[in-house]
């Protein structure tokens, strides 16, 4: 039982760890043939010892949310489904009844609310009983009804996907390989979890409906004659895309499961399985819940298509970020319909669970039909040897433990690969904007010791000679590529803040930090952590980073060495300043913009003030939601303040009607 016990609390801990990367962080540490298997042997032991441990993923619908969006709490919890891999557990399941049978999409569960016909709010699916607020981003998904006949209360789920189609596209446009999205679940949900919703909308997000939570009108429930199929039906008449789905019986459902196995080739959208729903609704509720799953439906996954290959070796890939990513590279194979050779490891603690080795026995798939992974090693030798020094530069690596899993780094600062990230960043379009620069070219520089730091991008015109020889280059290139490079002399702090790679310093918190220190670099360089705290958006983590580039003097030094090659100007303001001299304050939700920082830009970049309290000095209060009780709106129809909407102050639809 002790045995038992240690191994179920282990798997508890591995479960967790993976389980929190895919949720919280849209990243996977290991793929889903392993995690179902290791989740189906806590399962089973589970069963075995009558013993459930306190954390148990199969007690638990999700992980809790971490991110600056704002938590909502779900009205109805959502709970995960039961699991099979076999058609005869579907037939059980039904029995006499009738069923509902769909795709089970693979992307970000959201959940919508509709009142009198228009979009209230959107909400991500989190643990289940709190999610994040995204409604500004899911106003911008591709087919999503804003506006339905419906003029009652309604409450769907549904998926948020991105077409394999579309994932293709995007990555088909990223040159560099490490840029390149992993798949579209995780870039989906990178996506509608944006804090600037203008991402969102270039992601050509999709959400497809699979579930109808309430349908109310005049304090009465909508008739959908006790039918799964008819609130289908319904659905589509609203102007939402449902999920395909099929009406089955214990009789027909292993023909149509076999119809889904066969279209899943060809289908565009994202799915890693199947859900069955009973077709009656009072029946299907009236069986209740488990501590986890509801007893009215259960998903089918998928026996993923598996093929056996040789394991010729392990390249090992190192990033920008020092992390150093084991490549398995094996004898070409079909899956799927298309040739694979490759398959990533993820991390040394999935490469030592694999025990892999030169020569080994291996059976590997494709994940959600896309991902090619390893799901076993049949000869299991363990003789893949860790690199003691980086393949590209040579230096010391480190083996550094997240947690419960073991990630290879380079210890060298100077790291070829992690410096030609960082010039690339540098040289790219929101920062410097230098044409003729790609990673490749900035490879060959750095080899031949052209490029040690960014100052040294301005005198490549020095090695004229040199370039000019070297494949790919000639003096009509060469001319292009300074030409850009002297041009970029003349640039702004933001852009300069941005392409020295602070890190977690984006565009907008480039900007951010440049205005709010009246674009002096100096004032940066030296302003403590509680000042840049100050700043919205600058949160403790990223002021820690600000305060710790500016503490390390080699960058310091690289960064004079750049400003004796630069001048920085002044940025332009190109917004009327139609708001200047008045004061404003934000409450309550937004919907034009993802969120207050973004309204507050807007304000100020037309030269207006925003504050935290309304006080005699506040000119308007901005609150879409005009009749709120709250203690703002009290404050300010106490101090005759006006409360506007956003709609009044983009449409310059208001007035100052506030008492002197």
């Amino acid at each position: 039982m002790s045995s038992k016990t240690d191994r179920m609390k282990q798997l508890i801990q591995i479960l967790d760890a993976a389980g929190k990367a895919y949720y919280q962080e849209s990243r996977e540490i290991m793929d889903n043939y392993e995690y179902d298997a290791l989740y189906d042997e806590l399962a089973a032991l589970e069963q075995e010892t009558g013993t459930i441990l306190a954390g148990s993923p199969t007690q638990k619908a999700g992980y809790e949310v971490l991110s600056e969006l704002p938590k909502e709490i779900h009205q109805v919890p959502m709970l995960s489904l039961d699991k099979t891999k076999e058609t005869a557990r579907l037939m059980e399941f039904l029995g006499e009844e009738e069923g509902v049978l769909s795709w089970k999409l693979d992307g970000l569960t959201i959940v919508l609310t509709y009142e009198k016909g228009k979009l209230k709010k959107a909400v991500t699916r989190g643990n289940g009983e709190v999610g994040e607020l995204v409604t500004p981003n899911a106003r911008t998904f591709s087919n999503l009804p804003l506006q339905i006949p419906f003029q009652g209360n309604l409450v769907v789920r549904g998926e948020a996907v991105i077409r394999y189609s579309d994932f293709e596209r995007m990555n088909e446009e990223i040159e560099d390989v490490d840029a390149k999205y992993k798949n579209p679940r995780n870039l989906c949900a990178g996506s509608v979890r944006q804090l600037n919703s203008e991402i969102t909308a270039g992601r050509n997000v999709n959400l497809i409906v699979f579930a109808l939570i309430q349908a109310e009108e005049n304090g009465e429930s909508v008739d959908f004659k006790n039918s799964r199929m008819e609130q289908f039906r319904w659905l589509k008449q609203q102007g939402f895309d449902v999920v395909e789905h099929f009406l089955v019986n214990a009789e027909n459902v292993e023909n149509r499961v076999h119809w889904f196995s066969e279209a899943i080739t060809k289908n565009d959208i994202p799915s890693d399985g199947l859900v069955l729903l009973l077709e009656n609704i009072s029946y299907g509720e009236s069986l209740g819940r488990t501590a986890k799953f509801p007893r009215n439906a259960i998903a089918f996954k998928w026996r993923d298509e598996t093929a056996q290959t040789r394991l010729e070796y392990i390249e090992w890939s190192p990033s920008r970020t020092g992390l150093i990513n084991p490549v398995a590279v094996f004898e070409p194979v079909e899956l799927e319909g298309t040739t694979v050779s490759r398959a990533s490891v993820h991390n040394i603690s999935i490469m030592e669970n694999l025990r892999l080795g030169e020569g080994d026995q291996i059976t590997v798939y494709k994940a959600n039909m896309i991902i090619p992974q390893i799901a076993e090693n049949q000869t299991k030798s363990g003789t893949i040897q860790i690199p003691q020094v980086c393949p590209v530069c040579g230096g010391k690596t480190e083996i550094r433990r997240t947690g419960d899993v073991k990630f290879l780094y380079c210890t060298n600062p100077e790291c070829q690969a992690k410096q030609i990230k960082a010039f690339e960043l540098f040289v790219s379009r929101n920062a410097m904007n230098m044409d003729g620069l790609s990673g490749a070219t900035m490879e060959k520089f750095i080899a031949r010791g052209f490029i040690r730091e960014f100052a040294d991008i301005f005198h490549l015109k020095e090695h004229k000679d040199e370039i000019v020889s070297m494949e790919g280059f000639g003096e009509k290139s060469f001319q292009n590529m300074i030409d850009s490079i002297e041009k970029a002399r003349k640039t702004t702090l933001s852009r300069v803040l941005y392409g020295i790679g602070i890190p977690g310093i984006g565009v907008a918190n480039a900007k951010m930090l440049s205005k709010s220190f009246q674009q002096d670099l100096s004032r940066i360089r030296t302003a403590t952590g509680e000042e840049l705290n100050q700043i919205d958006g600058i949160g403790p983590i990223l002021a820690e980073g600000i305060v710790n580039y500016f503490s390390d003097e080699q960058k310091l030094k690289n960064l004079d060495h750049l400003l004796e090659e630069i001048t920085i100007q002044a940025e332009e303001i190109k917004e009327e300043q139609t708001l200047e001299g008045k004061v404003f304050v934000i409450t309550g939700s937004v919907y034009h913009f993802s969120n207050r920082n973004e309204l507050k830009a807007y304000i100020e970049e037309r030269g207006g003030k925003v504050t935290g309290s309304v006080t005699s000095k506040t000119n308007y209060l901005i609150n879409n939601d005009v009749d709120s009780t709250s203690s703002k709106n009290k404050k300010a129809k106490e101090l005759g303040i006006p409360i506007i909407s956003e709609e009044d102050l983009l449409g310059g639809t208001y007035a100052d009607t506030r008492r002197e």
